[in-house]
């Protein structure tokens, strides 16, 4: 391939706690490579695979014209608690917020519940002798001479970030930036993070975790982006660097070094995107993306071609994944379910016996036992190799080579032994408890969606999750999955899908019973305002397009659920259109209304985004020919219970129309789809690979 390229060369980055995958488009083709993440220095890695990519495309790296990045830092450092050393601004008898949270218990019946620990202690958080009113009238005025004198304490007591949250600043600003004026003028270099630009939203635990978060992450998150910037210079790329945030679109480094609490699940966010591409290519108005990588795996529901989304995370859940036991942060989200499920989860019997994988991971250092890094401890991808599912020669295109003997060592030793089972029976509990664990993680994601996940496709993608998506589906009754091209890099193409967007939140309270339309067209045009003029600093003057969202409840109602509002001036009769799109949405999740009450407006979401491509639709490409065999390979066929002799196809010879009857290995560089005997695969027009089950159950060999 020549360095003269017709279109713009672009690259997706995405750094997972296991590898650091690379995508490089060139002329509309995707060639991608994988390397093990370097945790010291994550943009080591990233070099590293550019120069393997662009090597095997055969152009010089200053060609790139575009890099998009994605990556799990911020995530990372709010998880293990590697931030900067951090104070908190708040209201006077306020600062003890962070520490109650909302008062609920995520574990009804156990005494020893120990609740999260805040990220600042109580002797860093500050107080201020000021109030607001929810309407942002001033109840008290903030003391000039009172923040200049908590701005000096703060410049001696050597903190590397502020962050100033205080009550009602979503309603009136004036306050927090009084307050970052004084401290940017006492300290000018400490990072200063303030609740009304990060998450001007009503809730205050929300809110100031939030702004709490985007402050103890920022100093690290400007500092490695810019260290990102001077190694790819130094290698000749000079283009310009975006960031995938965790929304599902692009935005800026300087944006993404202002607000890196927008990077939360950037990687999953892009692998959204690249589902819901292949979702609507084929057609398809209903699917679960499946997402499994070396340290978790991520499901999200895609309906019409368009991910969920929430305008609430949580972090770090610490009570078995239960909602409510981690930090919860207001950014704008992809709404998934993640499970420490992932090819590098170590699996480990209890107290009662039982096989638990996850969700502890070996990741890249040491990772699994078979990686012949150190690892003693067993992974699920030890148990994909026992099983014969997995090349040890030929693993991520034989750049490393795994060690069988190593793998059943270390299942032998901490399952087989414990449970007077053999290797082989090991591995088998092993991958049949985390295929449970994920099966069981879309179950409920589902049904707290009000959906049956049995009516939806799987499209499965990362390294892993083309090992376990027939499985996966045979568990949830699902009856078709797609393995996208380049599904064990999905996450980075996806980034190439992703447009360029901005969400802007304001917290702006209104009632119904007394809808007004003007003060609701003057808030979402300054929102609109807002959010455009960040897109722009990406793309210059690129036409965008505006998806409105009101959070709405009933009067009493203690949470609100997202209602679409169409982009367009209010008048005073479309109170009738706001009651009509929440009532509809009510009765979608709750199978009803409720008569006689009214309906009120808490929070709003405005987005300001770059039209997606036009995608092209596909036929189903039927079955023409049987595909040819590279050769026979043993591997347990899970739906049997039984090792097989299925048949080896290489995916890089497969044709339109070839189909590949289970129990079979479908094998690329970056992953294996396993094809179980309930299972029939056909390669389509686009490279996937579209599998159905089996009318005969796959009984017929």
């Amino acid at each position: 391939m020549g360095s003269g390229t017709a279109q713009p060369v672009r690259a997706g980055v995405d750094i997972g706690g296991t590898f650091t995958d690379v995508a490089l488009e060139v002329d509309g083709a995707i060639i991608s490579t994988k390397v093990l993440t370097d945790h010291e220095s994550p943009d080591r890695a990233v070099v590293l695979a550019l120069k393997q990519v662009t090597e095997r495309a055969g152009i010089d790296a200053s060609k790139i014209s575009m890099v998009i990045h994605g990556t799990t830092l911020v995530t990372n450092a709010l998880i293990e608690r590697r931030g900067a050393k951090t104070a908190f601004i708040t209201t006077e008898g306020f600062r003890d917020v962070i520490e109650m949270r909302n008062e609920n218990r995520f574990e009804q019946y156990d005494l020893d519940i120990v609740l999260p620990k805040p990220l600042v202690d109580r002797a860093h958080r500050l107080t201020l002798s000021e109030r607001m009113d929810s309407t942002g009238k001033v109840l008290k005025p903030l003391d000039p001479a009172e923040a200049d004198a908590l701005a000096a304490k703060v410049s001696d007591g050597g903190y590397e970030a502020v962050a100033v949250g205080l009550m009602h600043a979503y309603a009136n600003p004036a306050h927090e930036r009084a307050m970052a004026a004084a401290l940017a003028r006492a300290c000018p270099d400490v990072v200063v993070s303030v609740s009304s630009a990060v998450s001007p939203q009503m809730r205050e635990f929300e809110r100031f975790n939030t702004v709490i978060a985007n402050a103890y992450v920022q100093p690290m998150a400007k500092a490695y982006l810019g260290r990102l910037v001077d190694q790819l210079s130094a290698i000749g790329i000079s283009c310009p660097v975006f960031l995938m945030h965790s929304g599902g679109g692009i935005i800026s480094i300087e944006t993404a070094m202002q607000f890196p609490v927008r990077l939360l699940e950037s990687g999953p966010a892009g692998g959204a995107i690249y589902a819901a591409n292949f979702a609507l290519s084929h057609g398809l108005s209903k699917v679960v993306s499946f997402d499994m990588g070396g340290t978790t795996a991520k499901i999200c529901l895609i309906e019409d071609g368009k991910p969920k989304t929430a305008n609430r995370f949580e972090v770090a859940r610490t009570y078995r994944f239960k909602k409510g036991s981690g930090m919860p942060v207001s950014t704008p989200v992809v709404e998934m379910v993640e499970i420490g499920a992932g090819g590098g989860s170590i699996a480990h019997v209890d107290d009662m016996g039982q096989i638990r994988v996850g969700p502890q991971s070996a990741g890249s250092e040491p990772g699994p036992a078979c990686y012949q890094r150190g690892g003693t401890k067993p992974a699920v991808t030890d148990a994909n190799l026992v099983l014969g599912k997995i090349d040890a020669d030929n693993f991520a295109g034989g750049s490393i080579v795994l060690s069988a003997a190593n793998a059943e060592q270390a299942l032998a030793a901490d399952i087989g032994k414990p449970l007077g089972m053999d290797v082989a029976a090991a591995a088998f509990g092993t991958t049949e408890m985390v295929d449970e664990n994920m099966a069981n993680a879309a179950r409920v994601h589902a049904v707290e969606n009000g959906k049956d996940v049995s009516q939806f496709a799987l499209i499965a993608f990362g390294g892993g999750a083309p090992l376990h998506a027939c499985r996966q589906a045979e568990k949830l009754g699902v009856q078709d999955i797609i393995v996208p091209p380049g599904a064990g890099v999905g996450s980075a193409i996806g980034f190439l899908r992703a447009p360029f967007s901005y969400e802007e939140t304001r917290g702006a309270f209104f009632r119904l019973s007394s809808f007004d339309a003007g003060r609701i067209n003057q808030l979402l045009g300054e929102m609109q305002d807002t959010a455009a003029a960040f897109v722009r600093h990406g793309v210059g003057d690129a036409q965008t397009e505006t998806r409105i969202v009101a959070f709405m409840r009933y009067r009493g109602q203690g949470w609100e659920i997202p209602v679409p509002i169409p982009a367009q001036r209010f008048e005073a009769g479309d109170v009738s259109l706001f009651t009509s799109e929440f009532e509809k949405a009510y009765r979608a999740l709750f199978g009803r209304t409720i008569d006689d009450l009214d309906i009120e407006i808490a929070n709003w979401s405005v987005v300001a985004t770059t039209p997606l491509p036009d995608v092209m639709k596909l036929d189903n490409q039927k079955r023409l020919r049987a595909a040819v065999a590279h050769r026979k390979r043993r591997f347990l066929d899970a739906q049997t219970r039984q090792f097989v002799e299925g048949q080896e196809v290489m995916r890089g010879d497969l044709a339109p129309g070839d189909f590949v009857d289970g129990p079979a290995l479908i094998v690329e560089d970056e992953t294996c789809t396993i094809v179980t005997s309930s299972f029939t695969a056909v390669a389509q027009a686009d490279g996937a690979l579209w599998l159905s089950a089996r009318q005969d159950g796959g009984k017929s060999q």
